[in-house]
Parts: C-alpha cells; structure tokens; sequence
C-alpha cells in the first residue's frame, strides 16, 4: 500500500471511531469498601463485599445517546412523551417516525444534559444497564443490546422484575453495570468508617450529616436539592408548572457522601433493586426536588409495593459495578486509546509522504 492510499485509509478510520466515541458514555464509579457494617438502627447498609456505585445519577444527555444507539425503532419504550412535555424536569425531544426516530436533548429553562433522567420505569433501568454492560452496541432492542446482559428482561415492560444473571450471556463475564441492590445504595449514600471515633456508622443525610441540609445551590456544605420551605432551583415557595426543578448531577460541590457519590439526598428518588431477588416490586430511595427532609434521610423507606413498570417525574436511577472495574467504563478511553493509534499511524503516513517528496 503506497503512503496516499494509506493515509486515505488511516482518514476513514479516523473519521470512523470519531462517530464511535462520539456516542460513548462514561459512568464514573467510586469504590465501596468496608464489607460488613449494616445500620443497627434500620438493618439496612449490611454489604458482605466490596463494591462500586456510580458518582452521579444517570443524566438526560446519557440516556439521550443510549435512546439514539437503541431506539430508532422504539420497541419497548424506552421514551415517555412526558421527558419532553413536564417542564419540572423535561429534558430530551423525539422526532421522526418509527424506525427512524431521532432523540435530542432540550434547552429547559438551560441545558438539560447533565440534569438526572425521570420518567424511567425499573424495566427502563435494566435495559440501560444492559446496553451498558454489553458495551453499548447500536441497533434494534435485542438480545445482544437492551434486552439481556445484565437483566434478561426479554421484551417485559409490566411483570415481575428478574434477578440479575450471574453471567452476562453475551460476555460470558459477570455483569459489569446493573442496578443496585438496597443495601448497596444505602450503605453508599450514609456510611462512614470515621464515624464513632473511626468504629464507623451511619449519618442521617447522604450529605455527610446528622443534620437537615439547606438547599441553595453551588458550593457550600451540606446542601442538597430539596423542599425546605422554598425549591432549591428557585428559592421559593411558590409551585410553577413551567418551571424546571432539576439541578445538574453533582451540582452541591461540597456535598458528597463519604464515598463520594452526590444526590443521594435529593435531586430525584433512585430505583433500586432491594435484595436482589425476582419479584412484583422494585425499590427507590433518596428524597427528590419536591420532597422534605425526612423523605431524604436514612430513616425514611417507601414501604409501599412499587412495580417495576411505574415512571415518575421523581424518580430516576444509578449503575453499581463489581469493585474490579467494569470493562464498560472506559468506553471512551478505549475508542480514544483506538483514535490515538489511527492518528499516530495518520502522522506516519505524511512523514512518509514527504520523505517520499509527495
């Protein structure tokens, strides 16, 4: 192959894997250690191993790219019309018609993208883990994207919710993205090692606090986005329809948890997967936009049945991981590891070029 045509090749694959990382997404996890420890007071946080949860909530810009790899042909809805028509927490647009639909996400009262997804049902949840975890591939919602990996969920919307699978059929690996169970959301969002002169314990708020925080926006601590009186988005109290009530993900900087995931308290509730078994109901924590302050704290548990087919402008969800790392999280590492080495190749070929007098 003389220098000419392979620089035209080394182009092609630049511009391909460009395309390919573009659509990536990219959970950041932290690590979860201290196996052990439940909550004496409520029984739950008790995790028997190490683990990681995502740092933030699942946004409207990644389940945007997730809709466009999966979705042209919508069969499983994926998208609820009302993420583009409740303005409190709208965020991504559809056009087209089935089997060529487009997904774009919405200026609503600002960019949307990094606010967390609502609307998404636990079925909605898993299959995003799916795709997730079978490396987001892009086409028809199949087995090998959204419909098994790490849920077999095999075309369900209503129904019992399935166990994780030990094995992702379609890696033959165990899952590397699923939905946590109860006790792992809990012991993230309240857990500390430092606590009781380093003997370790549970603080009220997933704030780092025993507590109620206040609701103003940016850096100060123990802040989250909740009701206090007035809404954290516009400090007041007064409800508007028309009004977006979603901060970005991570938007209360100093507000972390021990571990250092943010919205546990507040933002949106979070699904979870209670104790991991098939069942008729599915469970959320965490307090959202409109709740008060006990609906955010440790001691608070929705007890009512919740199906897995329910979606809410309040409720939406985050990934956890086996501790080893997920081969899906460096997603865009990989194709940019990839377009590095195209580009490196692309350089050689105009060195040879002009070593060559071309």
């Amino acid at each position: 192959m003389n220098a000419l045509r392979f620089t035209r090749c080394a182009a092609a694959l630049v511009l391909a894997l460009t395309v390919t990382a573009a659509h990536a997404v990219t959970i950041d996890m932290v690590s979860v250690g201290n196996a052990g420890n439940a909550n004496d007071a409520t029984g739950y946080g008790g995790v028997a191993y190490d683990y990681q949860i995502a740092k933030y909530d699942v946004t409207i810009g990644q389940y945007t790219a997730f809709l466009n790899a999966v979705a042209a042909t919508d069969t499983y809805s994926l998208y609820n019309a009302s993420m583009a028509t409740d303005l409190n927490v709208a965020g991504i647009s559809r056009t087209g018609v089935s089997g060529s639909y487009t997904y774009s996400v919405i200026n609503n009262g600002g960019d949307s993208a990094n606010r967390p997804i609502t609307y998404v049902s636990w079925f909605d949840s898993a299959r995003f883990a799916n795709w997730m975890a079978n490396g987001q591939p892009t086409g028809a919602q199949n087995s090998t994207t959204t419909e098994n990996g790490a849920y077999n969920v095999n075309g369900a919307t209503t129904g019992n919710a399935p166990a994780k699978n030990a094995t992702n059929p379609n890696t033959s690996a165990a899952p590397t993205f699923y939905i946590p169970t109860e006790n792992e959301w809990y012991k993230a969002a309240y857990y500390s090692p430092a606590l009781n002169s380093g003997t370790g314990g549970y603080y009220t708020y997933a704030t780092r606090s025993n507590t109620a925080p206040g609701n103003v926006v940016g850096s100060g601590v123990n802040q989250a986005n909740y009701y206090n009186g007035v809404y954290s988005v516009t400090q007041s109290s007064s409800y508007s329809g028309s009004q977006n009530y979603l901060t970005d993900v991570g938007t209360f900087t100093n507000s972390a948890s021990f571990y250092g995931t943010f919205d546990q308290s507040g933002n949106v509730y979070q699904w979870n997967d209670l104790d991991g078994a098939a069942g008729s109901s599915r469970g959320f924590r965490g307090g959202a936009w409109g709740s008060v302050a006990f609906n955010l704290s440790s001691s608070f548990r929705f007890g009512m049945p919740v199906a897995p087919s329910d979606e809410s402008g309040g409720i939406g969800f985050r990934l956890a991981s086996p501790v080893s790392g997920p081969s899906g999280v460096p997603e865009i590492d990989a194709a940019g590891a990839r377009l590095a080495m195209v580009l490196i190749v692309f350089g050689l070929a105009l060195l040879e070029q002009r070593r060559q007098g071309r």
